[in-house]
């Protein structure tokens, strides 16, 4: 069976950037997703389209087909009292390079990266870790099959959790993805 529009593709892959290991799905945890369905960069899942299980690949990815480039205008310098927890400026977690999650104008969680930190100011980062790197990924395709019903609806593979234990349980429904009875 091949990789194709809404079958589970399970592969493994290592991701290299700058000549460094980023990210590896191996073996005893490979990656799991839903083929077509926008759960991977689109480039991505276009090179993976078609090959079956045993196949290899090997590709790069531009920072346009990836993470975008780098944003200068996402760069946001916060005054240093934003990081005031119990009247204490949390120097702590101000170190070039920490992530922090924030709150947006909207309400939603965005993590921002420490980019520079002055007696004045922080200089947070809110482009993608992986925005403007060149993304070089080998791997291979473990197993392709037929998503379940549920699956399809739900817009994602359902994962067992070793005990036999879906991953949707609480859904409401009482049911696993493969409708299988928890």
């Amino acid at each position: 069976m091949k990789a194709e529009k809404n079958k589970v593709v399970s592969l493994t892959y290592e991701l290299i950037v700058d000549g460094v290991l980023a990210d590896k799905a191996d073996e005893n945890r490979p990656l799991e997703y839903l083929h077509g369905n926008g759960m991977l960069l689109p480039k991505f899942e276009s090179e993976v389209e078609g090959l079956e299980p045993g196949e290899e690949f090997a590709f790069t990815l531009t920072p346009e087909e990836g993470y975008g480039v780098f944003d200068e205008s996402r760069l946001i310098d916060l005054p240093k009292e934003a990081f005031m927890i119990d009247g204490k400026v949390r120097e702590d977690l101000l170190v070039v390079g920490k992530m922090i999650p924030m709150m947006s104008d909207a309400g939603q969680v965005v993590n921002g990266i420490v980019y520079e930190v002055t007696d004045e100011k922080v200089t947070m980062d809110f482009n993608h870790p992986m925005a403007g790197k060149t993304l070089n990924f080998t791997g291979k395709v473990v197993d392709v099959r037929e998503a379940s019903e549920k699956e399809l609806k739900k817009g994602h593979p359902c994962k067992h959790h070793g005990d036999g234990d879906c991953c949707h349980k609480g859904d409401g429904d009482g049911e696993c993805c493969h409708g299988k009875e928890e």
